[in-house]
């Protein structure tokens, strides 16, 4: 699913009322009868009841009217307060204004903060608000009257319905510009914006319903449009049982160079999740003295052992070998519990590149990211299928940007990040992002708070490198992973609470996180 900018969505209505021939009076028709079926169907709204709409001058006012014409031919009490004159309304919404007057919907002026006063107590006596004040095209701070509004709206103990944002964010930042609603419920139009998946902003969009008001798909297909919210039922296809004649090898042989002492359980988990998300064969290569600590992890890992220093890291030595391992594998993971010793900095580092043109996928997590930051001049020769998988803090040592900058401009920086070193980024967090080197960036919506905590990223890394070995778009590959990741947290917390997650709990729970997608859903099973 798409999620537009405030031009991206402009430019697609342009499109639809002048291309296509949707008359704009269609749309907001549409648009108002989808936030009335939500009102009647999942807020049980019916004749005698009251909801008042609060609605501004622009198209938002008119989808607004709209839903007032509509309630009020169901037998709804549904006054209109419109903030100013009926003369200043125009457009579309005019036209609804004028249909909806001739109707016998009752729609009061209010032209200033003195009616305001009269009649803002009639937001105190309905128990649902439909906020229709400002859409997605406002771009500064609500300021005088329309503010007063915003905060008496938001002081009304009422339940606050949104059409298309709340009033007072801009759809173009999650950032707050300003005094905003905070809504209960907001059905959004068409497609999802910016403001409605990140915090702040999200933390006033409430329920978030996606309505459809019959925009041709091709309009949502247009080049230009990378962002994306990853969708289960996108994934079913990649997680189908497997075909009967198939074996170990056609599910790819997988190899971590991962582990130093004290962080052995890094290389463990890592591996054990591999397996887990389907991997045909996962070899651990690790500092020799660490060895038997990751082999008796899991019985079904594989094993080699690598030259360390006296700190029980790998060794620039073990180059040799590690190149010696590498040949005939499917896929590389670099990085989990390797540690940033100088020798183990030298190996890795002389490891990518001598490994510069493997065809296969590599991904780089943890220490090896650690490790890759202290040369960014190396990020642009990096193998053609890595994928970099940081956190906040490890992206900001790899950009030299503060992670206070990174969170707050994460959506351009990740796509301009993946486009000028030609790599796939997943940076995890809240809303994990996927970007590819074309630009696209996906949005995950899986995972919990309890996922804060060591060890997750390690099962993260398994899950990617094993998917990439079985899924040809690396893009794909990695949203799969990024999601079911999120999923098995999800489903874990449910049983455990989010306080007591830990990392093994994902692999635990990724057998039904992947019967849960595999089946869109409807696997119920409680047996784990």
């Amino acid at each position: 699913m798409k999620i537009l900018t405030a031009a991206q969505m402009r430019e697609i209505d342009r499109i639809a009322i002048e291309e296509i021939g949707l008359p704009g009076p269609v749309l907001m028709e549409n648009a108002g009868l989808q936030v009335t079926a939500v009102l009647r169907n999942e807020l049980g709204v019916e004749p005698g009841m009251r909801v008042v709409v609060v609605a501004g001058k622009g198209n938002n006012g008119g989808d607004g009217l709209v839903v007032a014409r509509h309630l009020h031919n169901q037998g709804v009490d549904c006054p209109v307060l419109l903030i100013g004159s009926l003369d200043e309304v125009r457009g579309d919404a005019a036209l609804n204004l004028k249909i909806a007057l001739k109707t016998g919907v009752r729609v009061i002026e209010i032209r200033d903060e003195t009616a305001w006063k009269r009649f803002r107590k009639i937001l105190s006596e309905t128990p649902i608000i439909v906020d229709a004040l400002f859409g997605t095209g406002l771009s500064s701070p609500l300021q005088g009257l329309y503010e007063r509004v915003v905060n008496d709206i938001n002081n009304s103990g009422a339940f606050v319905v949104s059409v298309d944002i709340p009033s007072g964010l801009s759809s173009d930042t999650f950032q707050l510009i300003g005094s905003c609603v905070r809504a209960d419920l907001t059905v959004t139009l068409g497609a999802p914006k910016v403001a409605h998946f990140f915090p702040p902003a999200e933390e006033y969009v409430g329920e978030l319903v996606v309505a459809d008001i019959s925009l041709p798909p091709l309009l949502l297909e247009q080049p230009g449009l990378n962002l994306e919210l990853v969708e289960l039922e996108s994934l079913i296809p990649f997680f189908q049982p497997r075909k009967r004649d198939t074996h170990k090898g056609t599910y790819g042989h997988l190899l971590i160079i991962a582990g130093s002492r004290g962080k052995t359980g890094a290389a463990a988990m890592a591996g054990r999740a591999a397996l887990k998300m389907g991997a045909g064969l996962v070899t651990v290569a690790t500092a020799s003295s660490c060895l038997p600590l990751v082999a008796r992890s899991s019985p079904e890992l594989m094993t080699e052992p690598l030259a360390e220093t006296d700190s029980g890291t790998i060794a620039a030595e073990a180059l040799g070998r590690a190149l010696e391992l590498i040949q005939g594998k499917d896929a590389l993971l670099i990085g989990p519990g390797l540690s940033t010793n100088p020798a183990t900095m030298t190996f890795v580092l002389k490891l990518l590149e001598k490994i510069k043109n493997f065809k296969k996928p590599v991904i780089l997590d943890a220490d090896g990211l650690n490790i890759i930051s202290s040369r960014p001049d190396r990020l642009s020769s990096l193998p053609e299928k890595t994928i970099l998988t940081p956190h906040p803090g490890e992206f900001s040592r790899l950009t030299g940007l503060s992670t206070a900058e990174i969170l707050k401009r994460r959506l351009e920086i990740v796509a301009e990040f993946a486009r000028r070193h030609k790599v796939h980024l997943v940076l995890k967090g809240y809303r994990t992002l996927v970007a590819s080197p074309v630009g696209r960036v996906m949005v995950n919506p899986t995972g919990n708070p309890g996922m804060a905590s060591g060890g997750t990223g390690d099962v993260l890394s398994g899950l990617l490198a094993s998917e990439a070995m079985q899924v040809a778009d690396i893009l794909q590959a990695a949203v799969n992973a990024v999601f079911v990741h999120g999923l098995s947290g999800d489903l874990a917390a449910e049983k455990v609470g989010e306080k007591s997650l830990t990392a093994t709990d994902l692999i635990r729970f990724l057998p039904r996180a992947i019967r849960f997608i595999g089946s869109g859903g409807e696997d119920e099973s409680e047996n784990y």
